[in-house]
């Protein structure tokens, strides 16, 4: 028997119903968002619903609002299972009926699992960020171009070996143990060395909300990874693009040029040519906008207690990105409703 969301009220409902629960965010972002939409691009992949050996079918749109939720209070799968079955304003935002059960967290798990394998996340992020658009929460005025380290735990703690052949020469070979993320690699920044991926994000640049992520190990150049971003959105004509001394260069400047947008990547200086007065004064207009995808990494670690690579792979890691990014969205959207009265 499938498992799914009803709006018809049972008593358990009637009667929760009548108890006081502080849901204003919850109340805030259905108003926001049409879920029906999200739910029709869901049913794309699972038309019938999510179906797991041994489970009932549950209706992808739950379990698509318990990745939320997962996502804005830091919980893991155990967890968000456990407070959609105690809290009842988690399970009236699920859309779960008093009588009805939660889905446990193998098929949370799954379900993710599932929607990496089906690549399905960046176009739910374009979803989302049209409904936003629509209600003039976010407005492309310009975009901000910055990456940042997730660093995984599950870094290499190898072992050498060295093998006496009998020419005399000696070979040197690496072990690892079981668990090392395999797909990360690693990377340097300042003075300490970090072994993980790297989260490209392309953000609005009044208001910093995320466009576009890609995914890279953490050894990939910033700057390379322009193009990809660039191809995930669709930024006006005479739109300004800010980024860091990272993504100078022609390349990218030529890139920009083709796509009928305007530079502001702060100017680089080269051997035996120091930056000019004006160009000094350049990079410091451009810091004022720029931070502001600094924000955004600052704010998702603190606010949703991520402080790492969550799962091992790349793929699983892109996932993780483009939810934090959805849930970034989402978190934010009513603030930004409320100061613009």
């Amino acid at each position: 028997m499938a498992i799914k969301t009803s709006s018809q009220l049972s008593f358990g409902d009637i009667s929760a119903s009548l108890r006081k629960c502080k849901h204003t965010f919850f109340n805030q972002i259905n108003n926001l968002i049409n879920w029906s939409s999200v739910e029709k691009e869901l049913c794309i992949y699972y038309p019938k619903g999510l179906r797991l050996s041994g489970k009932p079918a549950y209706s992808p749109l739950l379990l698509f609002k318990m990745l939320l939720l997962e996502q804005w209070y830091g919980l893991s799968d155990y967890q968000v299972e456990e407070e959609v079955n105690d809290r009842i304003t988690f399970s009236r935002f699920c859309g779960i009926s008093m009588d009805n059960s939660v889905p446990d967290h193998s098929v949370l798990s799954r379900f993710r699992t599932a929607l990496t394998e089906k690549k399905a996340l960046d176009r739910l992020l374009t979803i989302i960020n049209n409904q936003l658009s629509s209600h003039v929460v976010l407005v492309q005025h310009g975009a901000v171009i910055d990456a940042s380290i997730t660093p995984t735990s599950r870094g290499p703690k190898g072992k050498k070996s060295y093998n006496l052949h009998e020419d005399g020469t000696i070979s040197v070979s690496h072990s690892y143990q079981k668990g090392v993320d395999q797909e990360a690699s690693w990377t340097k920044k300042g003075h300490d060395l970090y072994y993980g991926y790297k989260r490209h994000v392309l953000v609005e640049s009044k208001e910093g909300l995320v466009l576009a992520v890609s995914t890279t190990k953490a050894s990939n150049h910033d700057g390379a990874h322009l193009p990809i971003l660039l191809d995930k959105v669709s930024l006006k004509a005479g739109s300004r693009l800010y980024g860091d001394k990272g993504y100078s260069g022609l390349p990218n400047e030529t890139l920009l040029k083709k796509k009928s947008l305007k530079s502001a990547i702060q100017k680089k200086a080269t051997k035996n040519h120091p930056l000019s007065p004006t160009a000094k004064r350049f990079n410091k207009l451009v810091s004022k906008t720029r931070y502001k995808v600094e924000r955004v990494f600052g704010n998702i670690k603190r606010w949703f207690r991520s402080a790492g690579a969550r799962y091992i792979g790349l793929e699983k890691t892109h996932t993780q990105h483009v939810m934090e990014a959805i849930a970034y969205n989402l978190y934010r959207a009513p603030n930004i409703i409320l100061k613009g009265f």
